[in-house]
């Protein structure tokens, strides 16, 4: 009877953090090997502000009666404008040495949507998906053309300087050494291991959120500079709806991770289907998807909340930025499994 007991409080404590409560945002800053080990106090506290900072320029949109799209918008913002994140001022690099922003919302009540991939010079990608969503009859629009579209809507053009940042720099030159090494372990067959060891971790880094607005509708939206070292004009999950980004009527998803594994699995809209046609709660239909991808041998994760206010978290990497706040206000940040 005491271990039976000992049990049941330890699972009751669980579900207070991210739990019961009805949430009205989720967020997410990416996934990876994030190991508090490696991480110093102050950095700690640097991420787990600017998540709290998100969580509450959304919130405050809640609040005020506003959107939940307009809830999405405001939190990516925070992130983009934030260096610590993979998207906006602290985009990756690509192979060439060029940060290439992707973005995506979208509205739940209609399933309106808009994307923008590639694009070198808008400062807050998520607004240029929103605009390619509500001011043109399209959903994605890719590099120059997403770039004059922008401009012609008034948004913010920045040169590609303005995403330059020097520890992104040095991440890309750590994965270009890395790369000249793993060329010669190629040679040895003996050295498999080590040439994904080399390479994995270096998929993740998204921004996204997830809203529930006063009226009931939810919203989704996703932003990312890619995975470092990127090539060939690469476009992952983030900015393809139904991969990296979905919302309709009963749920809304982000996704991060490994963006190759997110498309091939449809990653967004496998929970949104779950949920439909299988009448799956968003909790297991988000940890199924997740564990799927884990097969097909994809790292990440995602956020995902549903109309009635329950929100799932799942990921299979060593962390994940994310947080969530409540209808109350009350803020929940979490960063490694």
């Amino acid at each position: 009877m005491n271990y039976l007991y000992t049990l049941i409080l330890v699972l009751a404590m669980n579900s207070m953090a991210f739990g019961q409560a009805r949430y009205v945002m989720v967020i997410h800053g990416g996934a990876g090997t994030i190991l508090k080990e490696n991480m110093t106090p102050d950095q700690e506290r640097a991420f787990r502000e600017a998540l709290t900072q998100a969580l509450q320029a959304g919130y405050s949109q809640l609040q005020a009666g506003k959107s939940s799209l307009d809830a999405v918008e405001a939190a990516i913002l925070v992130m983009e404008d934030n260096p610590l994140f993979n998207a906006g001022k602290g985009a990756v690099f690509t192979h060439e040495g060029k940060n290439e922003l992707d973005a995506a919302v979208m509205w739940g009540p209609t399933q309106a949507a808009g994307a923008i991939a590639g694009v070198t010079t808008i400062r807050n990608p998520i607004k240029a998906a929103r605009a390619v969503m509500e001011q043109s009859e399209h959903v994605m629009l890719t590099g120059r053309g997403a770039e004059v579209f922008a401009a012609s809507k008034g948004l913010e053009i920045v040169e590609p300087s303005y995403f330059w940042t020097k520890s992104r720099w040095k991440a890309l030159e750590r994965v270009l050494r890395r790369d000249s090494l793993k060329t010669q372990l190629d040679h040895d067959g003996n050295n498999q291991s080590s040439n994904i060891a080399l390479t994995n971790d270096y998929k993740y880094g998204t921004v996204g959120a997830v809203a529930l607005d006063k009226a009931g509708r939810l919203a989704a939206g996703t932003s990312t500079g890619g995975m470092t070292n990127k090539q060939y004009g690469r476009i992952g999950d983030a900015p393809i709806i139904g991969a990296g980004t979905y919302a309709n009527q009963r749920v809304a998803i982000s996704c991060t991770g490994w963006g190759e594994f997110f498309i091939r699995g449809i990653a967004a809209y496998d929970v949104a289907a779950q949920m439909e046609y299988g009448n799956t709660p968003v909790v297991q239909a988000a940890s199924a998807v997740i564990e799927k991808i884990g097969k097909m041998g994809g790292d990440g994760g995602m956020i995902a909340l549903d109309s009635a206010g329950n929100m799932a978290m799942p990921f299979n990497t060593a962390g994940m930025y994310r947080g969530a706040v409540t209808e109350s206000g009350e803020i929940e940040i979490a960063i490694y499994k």
